[in-house]
C-alpha cells in the first residue's frame, strides 16, 4: 500500500513498485485574494533534512543505486490557481427598496395621492398588458420616502392603513349605498376595455334565441294549460308541465347569458363566462325532474286509473298552433347554430356536441323534443279519439316524458364536460406546438395544455426553454457594439466588472421577456380563441 510522511516544509511518498522509495520534493505556496504569497517551504530550516526521511521510512534494503537515484529529483514548484469569485451579497430589506412599484399599488398600499406621485421619478418599463407597450413605475424607496413625508411616520402611515381597512370593509356591508363612491374609483382608474350592456346581449345571437324562445313557450304553455283543464287529456297535461319547463328554464339561461357578461373582479379573475354552462346544467337538471317526472307521474296514474277524456278538437287545434310556433323557435336556434359553427370552421354536429354555446343548445334540443313530444302527443289523442281507449293517451304522456328525460341527460352530459376544464381539439394543439417549435428563440417546449374555458376562450400553458444565445443575439442586435466593446476595454477591476454584468443581465432579461410578449401575441394571432397565455420558462 502507499506510505506517506507529510511535513510543512515537503511532501514525501513512498512507492511500492520494485521495493524502491521514490520521493518528491515540491514548496508549496499560498496566494491570496490580495496578492500576498507565503512560501512554506522555507520554514523549519533544523528540521530532517529528506535523506533522513527516507532513512527513517525505508527497511534498509536500498543500495547505493538507488540513494543516486532519489538524489537525481530536482525540485518542481507546484503552481496553484487560485479562482477569483465576488463576495455573497445579503440580500435584505433595504435591497428590496429598489424595487419599481405601480401607481395603483403606490396609492393604496401607502395612503398618497395621485399628485404626490407627480413629484417623484417615474420609470417607463415593458408593459405586461398587450393594449399597452410601456407603463409607468416608481421606486418603491422613493414612495416610501414620500409617505413618510406626508403622514410625517411609520405610526401614522400604519394608523391611516387601518382606517382605510375599517372603511373598506364597511363599504362592503354597505355596497348598494356606496354607488356613487364606486363610479368615482372606476372613472379614476378608468376600465381597461368597453363592455357591452346587458341588455344589448338579448337583442343579437345567444340571447336573442332565449329570449323569443321565452316569449312563444310562455305562449304555448298558456293555451295548452287552458286545453287540458277542458278535455282532462294525460298528454295535453304533460305538454303544459313541458312549456312550463322550458319557459323556467330558458328565463333560467337569460340570467346565465346576464350574468357571463359581468367584468372580472379580484375574485374571479377569469370572469364568469362559465355561468352559461352552469345556468344550462341547472336547466338540464329541471327539465329532468319537471318535464320527464311530472310527465312519466302522469301518464303512470293515466294508466292505472284510466278515465274517459272530453271532446279532443280543441286540443287538436292548440296542438298545431304550439307545432308552428316551436317550429319557428327551432328554425332561429338552427340558423344561429350554422352561423357560429360557420364562423368557427366546424360542422353543424361538433358545435352541439362541443356544446360550444350552451345557451343556444339548450333552446335547439328543447325546442327540437317539442316538436317531437307534439308529434307524439298528437298521434297518441288521435288513437283515443278513433279507439275509445284512454290507455293510448297515456302512452303518449310517458312517451314525451322519455324524450324529455333523453334530453336533459344530453344536457348534463355536455354541460358537466364543459366545465371540469376539457381540452381543445389536437388539431388546434399542434398548430399551436408548432408555431413555438418553429420560433428560432425556443429550444423545447413541454407539457403543453390547452383548455376550453367555454365561450371560445382558450387558456394555453407551455413549459418552454428559451436558447439564451439567441435571445442574447437578439440584445447584441439592438446594441453599438463597438461602444459596448470600449465599455469592455475600460473594465480593469472586479467591482466594473459586476457593474458591466448587472447592468447588461438586466437588459438581457428584459428582452427575454419582450420574447415572452412575442410569443404571446403570436398565439392570440394563430388561435383567436386563445384569451390567457402561460408560458412558463426553464
Amino acid at each position: 500500500g502507499w506510505q506517506a510522511s507529510m511535513k510543512s516544509g515537503s511532501l514525501s511518498y513512498i512507492l511500492p513498485c520494485n521495493r524502491l522509495p521514490v520521493q518528491l520534493m515540491s514548496q508549496v505556496r499560498v496566494y491570496t485574494s490580495n496578492g500576498q504569497k507565503k512560501d512554506l517551504g522555507s520554514e523549519g530550516a533544523n528540521r530532517s533534512t529528506p535523506e533522513e526521511t527516507l532513512n527513517k521510512v525505508g527497511t534498509g534494503r536500498q543500495d547505493t543505486s538507488t540513494a543516486g537515484q532519489k538524489q537525481s529529483f530536482l525540485k518542481e514548484p507546484i503552481q496553484v490557481k487560485v479562482k477569483a469569485v465576488l463576495k455573497k451579497r445579503d440580500y435584505g430589506p433595504k435591497y428590496t427598496q429598489n424595487n419599481f412599484i405601480t401607481g395603483v399599488r403606490a396609492i393604496n398600499e401607502f395612503c398618497l395621492k395621485s399628485s404626490d406621485l407627480d413629484q417623484l421619478r417615474k420609470i417607463k418599463r415593458r408593459s405586461p398588458h398587450d393594449d399597452t407597450e410601456t407603463f409607468t413605475v416608481y421606486l418603491r424607496s422613493d414612495v416610501e420616502a414620500k409617505s413618510l413625508e406626508v403622514w410625517g411616520s411609520p405610526e401614522a402611515l400604519a394608523r391611516e392603513r387601518k382606517r382605510r381597512k375599517e372603511a373598506e370593509i364597511k363599504y362592503r356591508e354597505n355596497l348598494f349605498r356606496n354607488q356613487r363612491l364606486l363610479r368615482e374609483y372606476r372613472e379614476f382608474f378608468g376600465n381597461t376595455k368597453p363592455r357591452s350592456s346587458a341588455a344589448a346581449m338579448f337583442f343579437k345571437g345567444p340571447g336573442k334565441v332565449v329570449m323569443v324562445a321565452i316569449c312563444i313557450n310562455g305562449l304555448n304553455f298558456f293555451f295548452k294549460l287552458l286545453a287540458w283543464v277542458y278535455t282532462g287529456s294525460a298528454s295535453m297535461f304533460s305538454e303544459a308541465i313541458h312549456s312550463l319547463a322550458d319557459t323556467c328554464n330558458q328565463a333560467l339561461l337569460a340570467l346565465g347569458i346576464s350574468q357571463s357578461a359581468r367584468t372580472p373582479d379580484p375574485s374571479h379573475p377569469y370572469g364568469f363566462t362559465n355561468m352559461r354552462y352552469i345556468a344550462s346544467l341547472i336547466s338540464g337538471v329541471g327539465i329532468f325532474m319537471m318535464g320527464a317526472g311530472l310527465s312519466w307521474y302522469h301518464g303512470i296514474i293515466g294508466l292505472l286509473h284510466p278515465h274517459p277524456i272530453e271532446s279532443l278538437l280543441w286540443a287538436y287545434c292548440i296542438l298545431a298552433g304550439s307545432l308552428v310556433s316551436e317550429g319557428a323557435t327551432l328554425l332561429v336556434a338552427i340558423n344561429e347554430i350554422r352561423r357560429s359553427a360557420r364562423a368557427k370552421g366546424l360542422s353543424f354536429y361538433q358545435y352541439v356536441v362541443q356544446s360550444r354555446d350552451p345557451s343556444t343548445n339548450v333552446v335547439l334540443l328543447e325546442d327540437a323534443a317539442a316538436v317531437l313530444s307534439v308529434a307524439v302527443a298528437a298521434t297518441c289523442m288521435g288513437l283515443t279519439s278513433l279507439t275509445g281507449n284512454p290507455y293510448y293517451d297515456s302512452v303518449g304522456s310517458l312517451g314525451v316524458g322519455t324524450l324529455l328525460g333523453t334530453v336533459s341527460a344530453f344536457l348534463i352530459y355536455t354541460n358537466t364536460e364543459a366545465l371540469l376544464g376539457r381540452s381543445i381539439q389536437p388539431e388546434q394543439v399542434q398548430r399551436l406546438t408548432e408555431l413555438l417549435e418553429s420560433d428560432p428563440v425556443v429550444r423545447a417546449i413541454h407539457d403543453v395544455k390547452a383548455t376550453d374555458m367555454g365561450m371560445s376562450k382558450v387558456r394555453f400553458k407551455a413549459e418552454v426553454d428559451f436558447d439564451g444565445r439567441v435571445v442574447t443575439r437578439s440584445y447584441l442586435e439592438k446594441q453599438d457594439i463597438e461602444q459596448l466593446l470600449q465599455e469592455i476595454q475600460q473594465v480593469k477591476t472586479l467591482e466594473e466588472l459586476e457593474a458591466f454584468m448587472l447592468k447588461h443581465g438586466e437588459n438581457i432579461i428584459d428582452t427575454l421577456g419582450a420574447e415572452v410578449d412575442r410569443l404571446e401575441k403570436d398565439l392570440k394571432q394563430r388561435n383567436p380563441d386563445v384569451r390567457h397565455v402561460d408560458l412558463e420558462i426553464l
